[in-house]
């Protein structure tokens, strides 16, 4: 399926993440094909290879309607109570407008803009800087954002970051992770049952019912322990291809949900700023990997980043600045957490500490580019070279 640009990239994305969840179901059904080879073996470890086949396949299509019907209800079960889940793992809780007015009232400015409906605004306590998207409908959906996160962003950052978790409403990836999620959930638990099974129990591949003479019984044996290798490949496969997806999912939408964010704010430096800030400090202490999958940043990262469940900060960063004209003002540090977050400098309005270039220094507009008519410099050579250049021109021009 072709794209073109940013919504026909949604399309696209969704498009090839229903195909990749269709998949998931396959291999819950793998699953179920090598507990079958499992269990012909330990009722019978004296039967040829192909013979395990055969009794495998007919177990599977026996077990095909229960396998459907107990994954279906393993994604009701979550469907109703994976909110209440994430918020016992992070420690979530509801908010109000009286309890949490600044963060509630730039969420809500958001939703108005677009005529989104307000989804449920949760805080966690913890010192990480992230924050993350849930739910599968109207009435579920949530976002979470940190204490830590709050205090070190200003509102513009803040917004930003909002902006990112209600692209994720939005373009429907958080129905999709969540979705994902639960079966990777379900494949996960029958894989660790399997191997907990396997290697605690103590099976004899063909010694059991024969005479040890017996050479029948000696290729007989054979084809049990390489059926018991087969179906230990299908379950690791399985596995490992459901971990596969769910990164897939999550790490192909960050880019989307970061340009939706600059969509929605109009603000490319705040969304760089705000992932500057994050970079590196996102990890929720107790967390499991299926709740940082669904972070705004997951510093978490496998093998040759093969395994990554998001595009590193710099790619994220380069693409706002190729395609939404921001300006990187490179790693940042974090402000004090005694400031209030009135405090906090705005980007690229900042101290030498955190850009390199005061405020107000030559060649710099004094007053923020988006907060007015901003005052011309004099030039650094003199009058005679003309003033100074003004704001950056960005994707919706000159402001």
């Amino acid at each position: 399926m072709a794209a073109y640009g940013l919504y026909t990239h949604i399309a696209s994305n969704k498009f090839r993440s229903v195909l990749l969840l269709g998949g998931l179901f396959l291999l819950v059904y793998v699953m179920v094909f090598a507990g079958a080879l499992l269990a012909e073996v330990a009722l019978n470890s004296n039967r040829p290879f192909e013979v395990y086949i055969s009794l495998a396949a007919r177990d599977l299509i026996k077990a095909l309607p229960f396998a459907t019907i107990g994954a279906a209800v393993w994604i009701v079960i979550a469907y109703f109570f994976h909110q209440n889940l994430i918020d016992a793992v992070t420690g979530g809780h509801d908010v109000t407008r009286k309890e949490q007015p600044r963060l509630y009232n730039l969420l809500e400015n958001l939703c108005i803009s677009r005529g989104i409906p307000m989804p449920k605004l949760k805080i966690v306590d913890s010192p990480a800087l992230n924050a993350f998207a849930t739910g599968l409908n109207r009435s579920q959906y949530a976002i979470s954002v940190t204490t830590g996160l709050m205090r070190s962003l200003n509102d513009r950052e803040l917004e930003a970051v909002l902006g990112h978790e209600l692209t994720h409403i939005r373009n429907g990836d958080v129905q999709l992770l969540v979705v994902a999620v639960i079966i990777a959930g379900v494949i996960g638990f029958f894989s660790e049952l399997f191997f907990r099974i396997f290697f605690n129990s103590n099976w004899s591949f063909g010694g059991g019912n024969r005479s040890s003479s017996s050479s029948d019984g000696d290729k007989k044996g054979g084809g049990a322990f390489a059926i018991v290798l087969l179906a230990i490949a299908l379950i690791g496969l399985a596995w490992g291809l459901s971990l596969v997806v769910r990164f897939a999912l999550s790490r192909s939408r960050e880019l989307l949900a970061d340009a939706g964010s600059v969509e929605l704010t109009k603000d490319p430096d705040a969304m760089i700023s705000a992932l500057r800030k994050i970079e590196g400090r996102g990890e929720l202490e107790g967390a499991t990997s299926a709740v940082m999958e669904m972070c705004i940043d997951n510093p978490r990262e496998g093998f040759a980043d093969l395994f990554a469940t998001h595009p590193s900060i710099d790619s994220r960063i380069k693409a706002l600045v190729q395609y939404a004209g921001g300006r990187d003002p490179g790693p940042m540090p974090i402000p004090d957490p005694s400031r209030t977050p009135s405090d906090i400098d705005q980007p690229f309005d900042r101290t030498p500490d955190d850009f390199g270039t005061p405020a107000g220094s030559p060649g710099r507009p004094a007053k923020e580019p988006w907060g007015g008519s901003p005052e011309i410099l004099p030039s650094p050579a003199g009058p005679s070279a003309g003033p100074a250049i003004g704001p950056a021109s960005g994707p919706w021009g000159r402001k």
